[in-house]
């Protein structure tokens, strides 16, 4: 049996409350506050199409008001690998998919009017809405070699980052097995 023993006095009190006072401190800055896309991401009302539209705007998109597609689509329960490159271009803006595996959710496409580009033609936003909250979303292009980022929209600075953040299969691949995986082929 071992014991140990030691005298408790004032200073030596006074010195380990100092000591944790500073490594709580420690602690508190340390803590990532997240970024402009992350802090978008908490407590997503996107029942109604106001809200969607609200959300679409604080990224500075200009949209064409009504949802030119709205369905209901189905994240599969076993991600390939063109999933889980969408499911990684959704955990850079702080969402994540796999938690919605093998549920039913709701998908609706809205046209971009203001992309940065002249060369981008047929931009789309698409959100991914599950129990009234948006679990998702991208900006797209859905001409032939089109791309796909994040709901960032890219500045002169950063449109080349934001277009090459989905490494891997092309948009048209991720959105041909997205379209696959939601008619339950």
């Amino acid at each position: 049996m071992f014991i140990l023993s030691a005298k408790l006095t004032r200073s030596k009190l006074l010195t380990f409350g100092l000591i944790c006072c500073c490594l709580a401190i420690v602690l508190i800055v340390s803590i990532p506050q997240g970024d402009e896309t992350t802090a978008k991401t908490k407590n997503l009302r996107g029942e109604t199409n106001e809200q969607r539209i609200e959300y679409l705007k604080s990224f500075g998109w200009e949209i064409v008001e009504e949802p030119t597609e709205s369905t209901e689509v189905v994240i599969p329960s076993e991600f390939d690998e063109t999933y889980e490159s969408y499911n990684l271009l959704q955990q850079t803006q702080g969402f994540d998919l796999s938690k919605y595996k093998g549920k039913k959710v709701m998908r609706y496409t809205y046209s971009v009017k203001n992309y940065p580009t002249d060369s981008a033609e047929n931009v789309c936003a698409t959100l991914l809405v599950s129990d009234k909250k948006i679990i998702g979303g991208d900006i797209s292009s859905t001409s032939l070699g089109g791309f796909m980022h994040s709901l960032l929209k890219p500045t002169s600075s950063n449109k080349d980052e934001n277009a090459q953040q989905t490494v891997g299969p092309t948009a048209d691949e991720i959105l041909a097995s997205i379209l696959e995986a939601s008619s339950g082929k």
